[in-house]
């Protein structure tokens, strides 16, 4: 009868860790899908959102005449509501992934400017000092989960690591382009120029060379925000479209690109849940 019982504990045990198994899976599976397949579109959008966070910050700042502490306290609230949504989606959605990167972007071209000015720094030593806090944040991430891969966000830490890059990759994007533009005096269309060659960079090494993916992934995505932000500066100032109608274009094209990843998500979801091949 003891035997019975002890092999009864035993059974029960086993299954028990079986299904904290099965959920630590389950878990794992669902906070991967919070983050987006790295598509063409991904990057796309990506581009687009850095060059609406550009000119829309601008647009705050400079036409709309409220103060500056009153705009970047509506930057701060707006990156506080989005990344509220985001953390406490259960799976990837993406109306509230991009929403949180365009008020990201928004904010990260803010903080940037705003350190710029407030400290007095030259474009060269604030391009250097967002370069130093994203080697810290990239080093901490490592140090704490020995991984940099977006195909691993499955824990509430790794998901606050994720997007503490994904603020400095801005702040950094938003410091390298002033440093082009305007400390090496190359103008807002080379600039754009000179991106579009850096960016093309690890897709190369990725593909022919076998570079690191992780590597490349960060590398290019550090890229694009300069990218973006050099020709919608380009196209505000120099063509004189001006920020709030380049702003508002870009919003018009991210909210479609959007809609179609949307749409996109809902097929793969109801596809997966009918056991679709």
């Amino acid at each position: 009868m003891a035997a019975s019982h002890t092999k009864r504990l035993a059974q029960l045990k086993e299954e028990e860790f079986m299904m904290d198994s099965l959920t630590e899976k389950y878990t794992a599976r669902e906070m991967l899908n919070k983050v987006p397949e790295v598509t063409l579109l991904f990057w796309l959008t990506k581009v687009l959102t850095t060059g609406m966070g550009e000119v829309f910050s601008d647009f705050l700042f400079f036409t709309t005449g409220l103060p500056h502490v009153t705009v970047l306290c509506m930057g701060l609230t707006g990156l506080g509501v989005t990344l509220a949504l985001q953390f406490t989606a259960r799976r990837y959605k993406p109306v509230f992934y991009w929403l949180a990167v365009v008020a990201v972007s928004i904010f990260g071209t803010m903080f940037a400017d705003v350190i710029h000015g407030a400290l007095g720094l030259s474009f060269t030593s604030s391009t250097l000092l967002f370069v130093a806090f994203q080697a810290i944040v990239f080093i901490c991430w490592y140090a704490s989960e020995k991984t940099l891969s977006v195909h691993s966000i499955y824990t509430r830490r790794r998901e606050a690591f994720y997007w503490t890059t994904v603020l400095g990759t801005f702040a950094l994007g938003t410091a390298a382009g002033d440093f082009t533009a305007f400390g090496l005096h190359l103008g807002t269309f080379a600039s754009g120029l000179l991106f579009a060659a850096l960016i093309a960079i690890p897709a190369v090494g990725y593909k022919f060379w076998g570079w690191n993916e992780i590597f490349s992934f960060w590398f290019a995505y550090v890229m694009t925000r300069p990218l973006g932000a050099s020709f919608s500066d380009w196209m505000a100032q120099d063509l004189g479209w001006g920020t709030g109608k380049v702003s508002f274009a870009l919003s018009v094209v991210i909210v479609l690109l959007v809609w179609r990843l949307a749409s996109a998500d809902r097929k793969a979801t109801l596809c997966a849940a009918n056991a679709c091949r």
